[in-house]
């Protein structure tokens, strides 16, 4: 049976990342009563070593710190502190990695401690490495902020440890803002919009370059404390899901056969995702959109690949169902890729 968290199970340490965005908060002068209303914490100076933030009251938080300070930078200077961070052995694991191949696979393997709101995945394949990053825990409305904040926070890391900028590219699964000034400013000028797909490409060949301030031995034993530490924190409901999909993608999953690989009945299962603002086929959409993409930039697959990759009888019932998922042709959406 597969394990899974949901969006009110509190587990992310009120000391690691809200902290950090209570203080940039603070350091703006929001009123402390309008931080933490409707979060759960009690007014205080910095929170108590055992306090815990369900994703849900996390999301709270930067909502109300966003609303509070209403600029266009807070989810990037917010993304600016956030890794390696000050959380334990996978933080020193990242601060000692060796390269980015490392750092990358730290901060998928280890996303609940260190990029709790968003699940990152990263593929690479024909010379092109691809970081992308899901909605865990049903929070669209967000979404935005979040993406800008967990992706500058990559470059931040990137920029420190690495000892320069990376030529990193980036996707968008939104429509283009009026203003790209802090874009610009804090991930660069390579800025694409409206992707299907929030994402950050680079050439494959940067993962093994060298970090100067990497250390074999000390991420060596900081991966080792990871290891003995308690058992990793489940992975959320949506992120989960995303994965069995994409397993059994080619076989057709239904909404049936996932609520049993989760334990659960269809109903109960419907119902679980409906408290995070979603439901099955709008799911399996996704990621068959993420597949076709994957297949269309990476492969070069064309119609007809595509549609037997996935498991269409034909290209035309692909074409039309991939028009339903994404609002584009195939055609039309491998010209923008190009």
């Amino acid at each position: 049976m597969i394990r899974y968290c949901q969006a009110d199970a509190p587990f992310i340490p009120a000391r690691h990342q809200p902290a950090l965005v209570l203080d940039y908060a603070r350091s703006r002068d929001v009123p402390e009563t309008v931080l933490v209303r409707g979060t759960g914490l009690l007014l205080a100076d910095v929170p108590a070593a055992g306090d815990t933030l369900s994703p849900r009251a996390y999301l709270q938080l930067l909502a109300n710190v966003g609303a509070s300070l209403a600029s266009p930078d807070t989810s990037f200077m917010l993304g600016q502190q956030m890794l390696p961070g000050h959380y334990g052995a996978v933080s020193h694991a990242l601060l000692h990695a060796q390269n980015l191949r490392q750092a990358l696979g730290t901060l998928v393997a280890w996303q609940s401690r260190l990029c709790p709101l968003l699940s990152p995945r990263w593929r690479e394949e024909g010379g092109l490495a691809v970081l992308y990053w899901t909605d865990p825990f049903g929070a669209p409305g967000q979404l935005p902020f979040l993406v800008e904040m967990h992706m500058t926070a990559v470059v931040a890391m990137c920029r420190w440890l690495g000892g320069q900028r990376l030529p990193w590219r980036f996707c968008f699964n939104r429509c283009a803002p009026r203003q790209r000034e802090q874009h610009e400013v804090h991930l660069g000028p390579a800025l694409q919009f409206d992707c299907h797909l929030d994402a950050m490409l680079i050439d494959a060949a940067l993962l093994d370059q060298p970090w100067p301030r990497g250390n074999a031995t000390a991420a060596a034993v900081a991966l080792a404390d990871i290891a003995h530490e308690a058992q990793a924190q489940a992975p959320a409901l949506l992120a989960a899901l995303y994965d069995y999909l994409l397993e059994h993608i080619r076989c057709g999953p239904t909404l049936e056969g996932s609520a049993a690989a989760f334990g659960t009945s269809a109903a109960t299962f419907k119902r679980h995702l409906a408290r995070h603002g979603t439901h099955f086929q709008a799911e399996l959409d996704q990621v068959r959109t993420h597949v076709a993409l994957y297949l269309f930039q990476m492969r070069r697959y064309d119609n007809e690949a595509a549609a037997a990759y996935l498991g269409f009888h034909d290209a035309t019932n692909f074409r039309r169902s991939f028009k339903r998922w994404t609002g584009q042709t195939p055609s039309l959406l491998r010209s923008g890729l190009a």
